[in-house]
């Protein structure tokens, strides 16, 4: 097939050149977005009088057939055209004729893959969001359901201060709702429209940018030509936000492996969201965790790729830039894929609450407390500290817990001790003690709570 571009060649491309610098195999995605901003373009220059109104109409409703065949699978996007905007284009002149050829006045393929790639991606923060607002709403029901859930909190992950699992679950709630405020600002910045840069330089043709990005639901026109067709900062953030995502992910996912494993017993996953072993009839694996926590690396992959490919590029299009596509599309897919699946089993997932306050109760969460309770009845804090690490050593010895000890065994140690220690070391007086906003106590995670649930009224999904 002739290119768009062949008119200054006298012989074919190279079989060989020619695949490796098509680009259709990926950026066939964009036929929508790419028939979206050729209405916008065609709508824009018929208001400017560069096309007729009769033109006009031609060449929208010929674009919309295509995209209707498109998507109903009767014409297909093959590669024997280079990029989607040669399909599109080609077939629109084979039924237009003349016409469909004014469609790229006063446009370049630099600015047109440019507004592509912007609209594809302003669709994907969206989705993105939007799996993000469902997760937290799960979360969040697994906060209301668990603030007397009490669980042991790690620190090194050994056993630290006692929790409630509704705490220990705002903290994920709020890496995600941070990674939801990131996705915002990345569509503010990035909400502008390059169509109308042509290849560097703008053109001479008396476009009015404005309409077109209002018709594309951007803010406004891009400001600079060759920034307009270069620009791919809006993607190394996506893609930045996503990895970020991903670390949340995998770190979640981690604790759900731990947690499910026969040493700790605090998960049970739900079926769906697991597999057994083609030898050991016991295992129960926690799969989709695993895969979460693994593919968190092909997403950063896609994040390295880009920044490399970017840092080395002059002013304005250059080639390497198609290297934009492969590796993104697929980290958007991974990511929004991952979200979904880690949302199905958490929803699914059981609690075993008993065991989670066995394991508070037995690794010597109280311990802090215990210092606390001297440091009321007039112990510097130095030497509380010293005692209970007595203390913790002698049941370490006796295999016991701290609650376990008898007040005299408690007084040889240290005198002060009185019959009020068992309750000022209680796993629920530990937890419902700390009533500063953010801790773990009833009280302040009811408030939390309450806060978390207005976020979520007041910043819905993003809008594509």
């Amino acid at each position: 097939m002739a290119q768009l571009w062949g008119g200054r060649f006298t012989k074919e491309t190279d079989k060989l050149v020619y695949n490796f610098n098509a680009s259709i195999s990926f950026d066939q995605k964009f036929y929508e977005e790419d028939i979206e901003g050729s209405i916008a373009h065609v709508t824009m220059l018929a208001a400017v009088g560069v096309l007729t109104e009769t033109e006009r109409d031609d060449i929208i409703r010929t674009l919309k057939e295509i995209k209707a065949e498109v998507e109903a699978g009767t014409l297909d996007i093959s590669d024997e055209y280079e990029d989607i905007h040669s399909f599109v284009e080609a077939n629109l002149i084979d039924r237009l004729g003349d016409t469909g050829k004014k469609l790229h006045t006063g446009r370049s393929r630099n600015d047109q893959v440019a507004l592509d790639m912007r609209l594809y991606t302003r669709k994907q923060v969206a989705a993105v969001d939007a799996e993000l607002e469902d997760l937290l709403q799960s979360i969040l029901q697994i906060m209301k359901e668990n603030t007397e859930t009490i669980m042991p909190g790690f620190t090194h992950l050994q056993k630290a201060q006692p929790i409630t699992l509704a705490h220990h679950m705002g903290a994920y709630f709020e890496m995600f709702k941070r990674d939801r405020q990131r996705l915002f600002d990345i569509r503010e910045r990035m909400n502008y429209c390059p169509l109308g840069s042509g290849a560097l330089a703008g053109t001479t043709y008396p476009l009015d940018r404005n309409m077109t990005a209002e018709l594309l639901g951007f803010y406004g026109p891009t400001l600079n030509s060759m920034d307009g067709v270069s620009d791919r900062d809006y993607l190394i953030e996506f893609l930045s936000a996503l990895s970020m995502i991903m670390m949340h992910l995998s770190r979640f996912s981690e604790e759900v492996i731990i947690w499910n494993s026969n040493e700790y017993q605090f998960v049970e996953i739900d079926d769906a969201y697991s597999t057994g072993s083609s030898i050991m009839p016991q295992k129960k694996n926690p799969d989709i965790a695993e895969l979460v926590r693994g593919k968190t690396g092909r997403v950063y992959g896609a994040l390295t790729s880009l920044l490399t490919t970017m840092k080395g590029i002059p002013l304005a299009y250059n080639k390497d830039m198609q290297e934009d596509k492969e590796l993104s599309f697929d980290a958007m897919d991974t990511a929004k894929g991952c979200i979904a699946l880690f949302n199905g089993m958490l929803k699914t997932m059981k609690f075993k609450k008993e065991n989670m306050r066995k394991s508070a109760n037995n690794g010597f969460t109280n311990a802090t407390d215990l210092a606390d309770y001297l440091v009321k009845h007039g112990v510097p804090f130095r030497d509380a500290h010293g005692i209970v690490g007595q203390v913790v050593l002698y049941c370490i010895e006796k295999n016991i817990a701290i609650d376990d000890m008898s007040l005299e065994e408690l007084k040889v140690i240290c005198p002060v001790f009185e019959e009020d220690v068992y309750a000022a070391i209680s796993m629920e007086t530990c937890v419902n003690t700390r009533l500063t906003i953010g801790a773990p106590s009833k009280t302040a995670m009811e408030q939390v709570i309450l806060l978390e649930e207005d976020y979520l009224l007041k910043h819905p999904a993003i809008q594509a």
